[in-house]
């Protein structure tokens, strides 16, 4: 478990994590999210003992990193994939870190077959691509079999394949109870990895819960009408008097907010306007993300303001 309290970081007077506090438990994938600057790979560089906080704590298991006797059998991180000596062998990289901490060499083959690299073991890491190299990260990350795992953006320079891996891999290793904190700008993979969702920006915690709590509070939801006769509908959504708020979209259609489904069906059978298509509508993660980030943004471009 890691346990973050009141965490707080200054860089030259300027307040980069804010008070923060949050938990990451065991059996679960937690996403942390946030807008570039927000204080994401601050926060895992606190926690893993990299940088002094200047007020708080940081704790996996109860313990500052620090204090743990064989940080790689506790914590697996993976921060920056090209944080590797290029001239070393893939091999070679993970042997090292094995035996300073003691763990048996065995594992240095099992992980490097478990991320794929087990043919390119003997290569030097200079050769590597950016996907290779998070392949190997991830590698050195699982080496001491770790029950917390910190990954800051893992599937960067990843293809398809390599994405749905790590997907795969994360789930599996929350399932067997480890504590799992992924930080990631790719939203959709998110949606699809994350049980549960810390959000900070400007360094402070804007949200803590459940993904689809996420979605359901910060999300919209509507309800997407099409008829037999558009202009009928029009008529029907665009005039006073029914209490809808509807807008127009694409090929006809019209999205409709503030009244469930059976409301518009019944409105539109008592008008004679026959519908072929009635859809609810939910906001992806993304969509929740930045609305609910809009006034955290550092960097905004003028398109965007």
């Amino acid at each position: 478990m890691i346990e973050i309290q009141g965490l707080t970081k200054e860089y030259d007077g300027r307040r980069v994590v804010d008070d923060l506090s949050f938990e990451v438990r065991p059996g679960v994938v937690t996403g942390f999210l946030g807008p570039n600057g927000a204080g994401k790979s601050t926060t895992m560089r606190l926690v893993l003992g990299l940088d002094r906080p200047t007020s708080g704590r940081a704790l996996i298991d109860g313990h500052a990193y620090a204090e743990l006797p064989h940080p790689l059998r506790q914590v697996g991180a993976l921060l920056d994939a090209h944080a590797l000596h290029g001239g070393r062998t893939a091999r070679g990289q993970l042997r090292w870190l094995a035996a300073s901490n003691g763990i048996p060499e065995r594992r240095v083959g099992e992980v490097l077959a478990q991320v794929g690299l087990a043919d390119a073991a003997g290569q030097r890491i200079r050769r590597f691509s950016l996907g290779m190299r998070q392949r190997l990260g991830v590698a050195a990350a699982l080496l001491g079999d770790p029950a917390v795992l910190l990954l800051d953006e893992p599937v960067n320079g990843l293809d398809p394949e390599g994405i749905r891996w790590i997907r795969t891999l994360l789930r599996d290793l929350a399932a067997e109870g480890r504590a799992v904190l992924v930080s990631s700008h790719l939203m959709s993979e998110m949606a699809l990895t994350a049980d549960h969702l810390v959000v900070i920006g400007r360094g402070r915690l804007l949200a803590d819960a459940a993904t689809s709590d996420f979605i359901d509070r910060h999300g919209r939801t509507r309800i997407r009408v099409r008829a037999v006769d558009p202009a009928k509908l029009a008529a029907l959504l665009g005039g006073a008097g029914h209490g809808l708020d509807a807008t127009r979209v694409d090929g006809g259609a019209w999205e409709v907010s503030g009244a469930e489904p059976e409301r518009i069906a019944a409105l539109a059978a008592a008008n004679g306007v026959v519908l072929y298509e009635i859809a609810t509508q939910q906001d992806s993660l993304e969509e929740a993300f930045m609305r609910m980030t809009a006034d955290s943004v550092e960097y905004r471009t003028e398109t965007a303001a």
